[in-house]
């Protein structure tokens, strides 16, 4: 007789397993199709891991989907969006089923692709492919870092994993090549990602474009790869096979999971499954009949809310369970206790970091004066943690008072990412995702080329990264066009919720960490010079950090304006001196950050930029500043490969050549002073 009821009790919950996975593909179904837009066939393919995973396995708490200890996860494959949103539905997250058959409208919680500032439970915005899975990296990153300096002996405060979901594309995606290599490099064990190997792409089968041999790749770059044949039905060899995952702390977990695209429809394993496949009543109906549940649209079946209200209990067991040991924790280790809450929390000692204010009185870069303040920065905030694409000696990023972060060190702050653009700021992104830590990136700013896909969505997300972009204009000299940024900065400025920093000095480039440090929703950049500036008169810490953009000298009676940002700032000096010279009264303002400055309101913006005669300088592209100048001297060509003084001087960026021009512009409105339009506009 017990037998007999343990077989049933067996049964019951395979009935119940199996019919939560089909009210996963379901509500999937109609998601899409109530959109008449979206992707279907990876929904039903990964139905049942994701079923597992979600309901047997990963801890989380719905209720607080911030819970510092949640097991993360990341769909990197974010077209497959409509899965996740199920899966939050069902697990108990604040989204209905309304929100569900609002899939992809106008301000609804469920959009095409996840997004992490819009949906409570998803923990990165996700779509560009192979974004998610570097995002994870990032993300493992900051665990075993957590972990290093927060767990003790009997306190494991930090437990848990990073689980991925990725496909074709992603592993085709040259970031996610880049981050795979130094998570490996790395030992990142408590990653886990579960490739989802259904040999299909838009455009045809993977016959077509992607033949290699992935488990061979990944083994390559150190990872523990393991295959599941028959993703459709074998639960079982799915669960021993994260386990096994689990077990590996050494290495970075891949599991090919052979899967059917479209499962259970008649696009199953073509190409037309990946989209809106199944786009008719009478072809969903034909699913779920095949499935064997109710055609009703957004149905879930009451034995489903009960299973997943075993999840949510079993859930809570774990919760309290760590809330347990927390107050050990607390009780026998009270600073640290502390520590972790502030990093969890996003606290930052204010007070101590806006009196970081480095000013030099002879000639400095502004990468060595910004490697002084995120030193300093660095002493006061914790959160600091990050490194460059092989350039730290030139970037001047190491945090010294720290060490290296390396598979035999997870404490230390200094990431060395390897020449890895691209992936270095994608792994960023997931750094300041798993927690409120503030990243740094460094590279030359001629190489956000490599690294804009991912930078962008550091700006969607509202991701604080810091990137420390140096060498940042032809003055870089020697080593050519090639590494000259020219159109770099324009490109970044007309980026939302983007921040680019130009200081001129020592104490604007304080101004920008300081400012920067404290923007915990947007990333911003310091784009800084690799020659040495002069000490310019009249910059101000507080005026650049609040405004960014001012007046730093005014004649009485000024008869020309000179904008100018960065190592051009002293030129425009100089200039003025010439000018001054004969007879000319000059005003002149900084503009670190351009960004900053527009967001002020039309009052302060008029005061600043007068209705005079304005010349602005800066050695990049001219477009954009036909905004705060009626003159623009700027580099509109590739550059060259000289000494920079050499270049400078050919480019016409020497204060005689800058004197001659303005005379020139002064000359001209002379007779034609109706042209003088004003600078500042209002706004409606």
């Amino acid at each position: 007789a017990s037998a007999e009821k343990k077989n049933n009790l067996t049964n019951k919950i395979m009935d119940s397993t199996k019919l939560s996975i089909n009210t996963i593909r379901a509500l999937s179904l109609d998601q899409v199709h109530g959109a008449k837009s979206g992707h279907q066939g990876m929904c039903l393919g990964m139905a049942p891991v994701a079923n597992l995973l979600w309901s047997q396995i990963m801890n989380y708490d719905s209720s607080n989907p911030k819970w510092a200890n949640r097991d993360r996860f990341v769909l990197s494959n974010g077209h497959g969006s409509a899965l996740l949103y199920s899966l939050l539905h069902l697990s108990g997250f604040n989204l209905t089923l309304d929100d569900l058959k609002n899939f992809r409208q106008l301000h609804s919680k469920t959009p095409g692709h996840p997004e992490s500032h819009i949906t409570e439970g998803v923990e990165v915005t996700t779509g560009p492919l192979g974004q998610g899975l570097t995002n994870a990296v990032g993300m493992a990153i900051a665990r075993e870092h957590t972990a290093a300096r927060f767990n003790k002996p009997k306190f494991n405060v930090v437990d848990h994993f990073i689980y991925v979901f990725c496909g074709d594309g992603c592993l085709m995606e040259g970031v996610t090549s880049e981050a795979s290599s130094l998570a490996g490099h790395l030992g990142l064990g408590s990653l886990i990602v579960i490739y989802d190997d259904n040999n299909v792409t838009i455009d045809g089968t993977t016959d077509i474009s992607f033949t290699e041999d992935v488990s061979k790749r990944y083994e390559a770059y150190g990872w523990h790869v393991q295959t599941v044949e028959n993703g459709d039905e074998d639960l079982d060899g799915i669960q021993k096979a994260i386990i096994k995952a689990q077990q590996e702390s050494n290495k970075p977990s891949i599991i090919r999971l052979k899967t059917t695209i479209g499962y259970a429809s008649k696009v199953a394993k073509k190409p037309g499954a990946h989209g809106y496949g199944v786009s008719s009543d009478e072809a969903v109906a034909e699913v779920k009949k095949e499935l064997g549940i109710s055609t009703e649209k957004f149905h879930v079946p009451t034995e489903v809310k009960e299973f997943w209200s075993a999840t949510r209990k079993r859930n809570e067991e774990k919760i309290a369970q760590w809330n347990d040991l927390m107050m050990k924790y607390k009780s026998e280790h009270a600073d640290l206790h502390k520590e972790f809450e502030d990093l969890y929390f996003g606290t930052l000692d204010t007070a101590k970091i806006e009196k970081v204010l480095k000013t030099y009185n002879k000639p400095n870069a502004t990468r060595k004066m910004g490697g002084e303040v995120l030193n300093a920065l660095a002493e006061i905030s914790p959160q600091l943690i990050g490194g460059s694409a092989d350039l730290a000696g030139s970037n001047c990023t190491n945090i010294k008072s720290s060490t290296d972060f390396s598979k035999d060190n997870y404490g230390g702050r200094n990431i060395n990412f390897g020449v890895r653009e691209h992936g270095m700021v994608g792994i960023s992104n997931g750094i300041s995702a798993y927690a409120p830590y503030i990243p740094f990136c460094a590279t030359f700013l001629t190489f956000m080329g490599y690294a804009f896909g991912s930078a962008r969505l550091s700006a969607l997300s509202g991701h604080q990264v810091l990137y420390v972009f140096t060498h940042d204009s032809v003055a870089l000299g020697e080593d050519g066009p090639t590494h000259q940024p020219i159109e770099v900065l324009n490109m970044l400025r007309s980026t939302p919720n983007f921040y680019v920093f130009r200081p001129c000095d020592g104490a604007e480039t304080s101004a920008a960490y300081v400012k920067a440090i404290t923007m915990r929703n947007s990333p911003s950049l310091f784009a800084l010079t690799r020659q040495n500036l002069n000490p310019v008169e009249g910059t101000d810490f507080e005026k650049a950090r609040n405004h960014g953009g001012y007046v730093i000298q005014n004649d009485d009676g000024a008869q020309v304006q000179l904008v100018a940002t960065g190592s051009e700032v002293s030129l425009a000096v100089d200039a003025a001196a010439l000018l001054r010279k004969n007879g000319v009264k000059v005003r002149i303002v900084s503009m670190p950050c351009v960004d900053l400055f527009d967001e002020q309101n039309t009052d302060y913006k008029k005061s600043v930029l007068q209705t005079l005669p304005t010349i602005s300088i800066e050695a990049g592209s001219t477009l954009g500043w036909q905004r705060y100048s009626h003159v623009q001297i700027g580099i509109d060509r590739f550059g060259l490969s000289a000494p920079y003084k050499q270049i400078w001087k050919e480019l016409g960026f020497t204060p005689e050549a800058v004197a001659e021009k303005v005379t020139k512009v002064m000359e001209y409105y002379k007779s034609n002073s109706q042209e003088l339009y004003p600078l500042i506009k209002p706004t409606f």
